[in-house]
């Protein structure tokens, strides 16, 4: 049985098209939010899920070293998290 292709509308097409414009500045904006949750994170397994959703989002950012996202994420440093954080807002 073949698949049914899925039909959007021009609406819908117009929302996806500026979702997939704007999606630098999405993960940007969710990687400084991150910083913020894994800061004031409580317990060590909320951080550790936190640091898992930060190394994800690393290996998206356009321009960043693979050895320095995985040394950041490995070494839990926050100050260098915020650092990339703030270099991609810009």
């Amino acid at each position: 049985m073949a698949a049914k292709k899925r039909e959007y509308t021009t609406y819908q097409r117009k929302v996806i098209q500026r979702f997939y414009d704007n999606r630098d500045a999405i993960e940007a904006q969710r990687l400084q939010e991150l910083v913020t949750e894994i800061f004031l994170a409580g317990g060590a397994k909320k951080a550790e899920r936190l640091w898992e959703r930060a190394a994800g989002l690393l290996e998206r950012v356009e321009g960043l070293d693979a050895e320095v996202a995985a040394a950041v994420v490995a070494n839990r440093d926050v100050e260098a998290l915020a650092k990339i954080a703030g270099s991609q807002s810009g």
